[in-house]
């Protein structure tokens, strides 16, 4: 089985690392999480995975070939996809042209890539939104069209950065059985990068948390609660307002 994979990546910027030989694997069909406290280097690494920064050291492999040296959209057309913090919608656009950009991006017609559009919308049950311009949706709303633009072209990887960001547990409860389809029924590998803990642990197969750059712990979501690693982790460096993401660890 092919796979998305970080072996031994290291960043460095001006000589501080933000990442410290990472190794992380992404499968087909299964759910993977990033964890970690404010700082870790979640984002660095996503960045080195999609061709948005290159590593300073180590290798990124997609299903056993090099992704060494291609640029974010050649990574792209190679079937990884990612979705950002902010959403980074065509705010004047309509939904199903955001998602109609991309089709053709990827070399679809546009009658094809329309038709593709459309049936992303449907299948994520968001297909009344397509006529609406994208900067009059709601922040949820803008969340979910940024992972159905992602999946245009069916990546076989989609990496979706904090998704669940301002999103009330309701919300939440919903993107995780929107990611779970994704796996199931689309048979895409995913990481999730999140600050939301406990969906992280009630969602993901296989776990990785950073700190200060580098794997401290991984496995099963039961192995991450019960790790004194993560613990101190999360202890050491979050607030008193962040005490939920100690308590979702319990």
């Amino acid at each position: 089985m092919g796979q998305l994979s970080a072996e031994n990546v290291s960043v460095a910027f001006a000589g501080l690392k933000a990442l410290s030989s990472v190794t992380l694997n992404i499968t087909p069909g299964h759910i993977s999480g990033l964890i970690g406290p404010n700082g870790a280097g979640k984002t660095t690494l996503v960045n080195v995975l999609t061709g948005f920064q290159a590593p300073t050291e180590g290798a990124i492999n997609l299903d056993g070939s090099s992704l060494s040296g291609l640029k974010p959209h050649m990574v792209r057309r190679r079937g990884v996809a990612r979705t950002f913090q902010g959403g980074r919608l065509f705010r004047d656009l309509a939904v199903i042209d955001n998602l109609e950009v991309t089709g053709v991006g990827l070399g679809m017609s546009r009658r094809t890539a329309v038709a593709e559009a459309q049936a992303m919308l449907d299948w994520m049950g968001i297909g009344a939104l397509g006529s609406r311009i994208a900067g009059t949706l709601p922040y949820t709303d803008e969340r979910r069209v940024a992972i159905g633009r992602a999946l245009i072209g069916r990546p076989s990887y989609i990496l979706l950065d904090e998704p669940a960001a301002g999103m009330s547990s309701h919300e939440a409860s919903d993107l995780s059985s929107l990611v779970r389809r994704i796996a199931r029924e689309l048979g895409c590998g995913v990481l999730i990068i999140e600050h939301n803990v406990g969906l992280v642990l009630g969602l993901c197969d296989h776990i990785v948390v950073l700190d200060s750059g580098a794997v401290i712990e991984e496995g099963t979501p039961a192995a991450i609660r019960g790790s004194e690693k993560v613990r101190h982790a999360y202890m050491g460096t979050t607030a008193d307002t962040d005490l939920p993401i100690v308590e979702a660890l319990q």
